[in-house]
């Protein structure tokens, strides 16, 4: 009995980053790893040089713990950093918030979700300041216990250091810990132009989702900790979580091809400048709003109804209507072209007329 799949061209396909395949150098590198006899559960020659290119890239020794999704990745460092009895302080807009099915709640074993405002996707400084002290030591209400924030956010906006760094300086002053989502990581330091060490422990995070999937990766994300007092418990609770692969061999792999030769910049690079693309051409077509200047590499719009319809009818793949009537996001990816961008721009040229 034989499977059709149903496959999008990749010069099509704008629903998600995670539509993309492989870097090539990455999937050689599992191929690679693929032979041979190396301990298992992490005690391979595969995870040590991937501890020490994060701990290289990020400037001091950090500790790292390999996962299969961004959902563990994230479940798992606030379980680290938040009581049954606490909350987790995040934007409306937050994956953790949308799109994680409970996952955090569950890992925290009942913390409670409590969502900050701000405009862009980020969380305003002032309604954080008072999100960290509210009911405080009432023995009715979960405790502020950690500040987590997207970076870049789910709207593709990036938080600029000094906005991170305000941010953090918040969450520490009331005895907040903090966690960066980072499943595009990548692309928000290529847009910012700065360092690994100064997007995190220098501007105050404490424990980093570090995302590779996204970005070229095949099934390998990290946690990153930068407080070597959570050390113990995380191992424990990847092991518990089933996140203590047996070959974790493969994962390593990943993120050691990922890092190296600054692969993972090259592809948020490329990324980020097809989403820049894809803006500026759309904006030169009367009828289409762009509802912010893309900073990473998602961006969002207003199309007629007539050029979604066609788009759709040409087979290419997006979200529409899924925020409001008439909104439509596009997400670029690494696997991405000039050509596949322009042809998108001409598509919805055609569509308009």
């Amino acid at each position: 009995m034989s499977t059709t799949i149903t496959t999008t061209p990749s010069s099509r396909a704008f629903i998600s980053d995670n539509m993309a395949g492989a870097s090539p150098a990455i999937a050689q590198a599992v191929a690679g790893a693929a032979t041979g006899q190396v301990p298992p559960y992490g005690n391979d020659p595969f995870t040590h040089s991937a501890r020490r290119r994060l701990s290289n890239i990020f400037e001091r020794d950090v500790d790292v713990f390999l996962v299969s999704t961004g959902s563990a990745a994230n479940g798992l460092s606030l379980a680290a950093l938040t009581p049954p009895w606490g909350s987790v302080l995040s934007h409306p807009d937050s994956h953790i918030n949308h799109d994680e099915c409970g996952a955090p709640e569950f890992f925290t074993s009942g913390a409670k979700l409590v969502t900050v405002p701000g405009d862009d996707s980020k969380i305003d400084p002032d309604a954080l300041s008072a999100a960290v002290h509210r009911r405080t030591g009432d023995v009715h209400s979960v405790q502020p216990s950690a500040v987590s924030i997207s970076q870049a956010t789910e709207s593709g906006s990036v938080y600029t250091l000094e906005e991170i760094r305000r941010l953090s300086s918040i969450a520490k002053d009331a005895g907040l810990r903090v966690h960066m989502d980072g499943a595009r990581f990548a692309n928000a330091l290529a847009h910012l132009g700065v360092t690994p060490a100064e997007m995190t422990w220098k501007a105050g995070i404490d424990v980093l989702s570090f995302g590779a999937t996204k970005n070229g990766a095949m099934t390998a994300d990290a946690i990153v900790s930068f407080d070597p007092a959570l050390a113990t418990e995380l191992a424990f609770r990847a092991k518990r979580a089933g996140q203590l692969a047996s070959k974790m061999r493969f994962h390593a792999a990943q993120i050691d091809a990922y890092l190296t030769d600054d692969l993972w910049l090259h592809n948020a690079r490329q990324a980020n400048a097809m989403a820049t693309r894809l803006g500026d051409g759309l904006k030169a077509i009367p009828g289409t709003g762009l509802l912010a200047t893309p900073q990473a590499n998602i961006l969002f719009c207003r199309l007629p109804q007539k050029v979604t319809e066609g788009l759709l009818a040409e087979g290419y793949a997006f979200y529409h209507d899924r925020w409001a009537a008439g909104t439509v996001r596009f997400v670029t990816s690494f696997s991405h072209s000039v050509d596949d961008i322009d042809q998108l721009i001409d598509a919805v040229r055609r569509h308009t007329h």
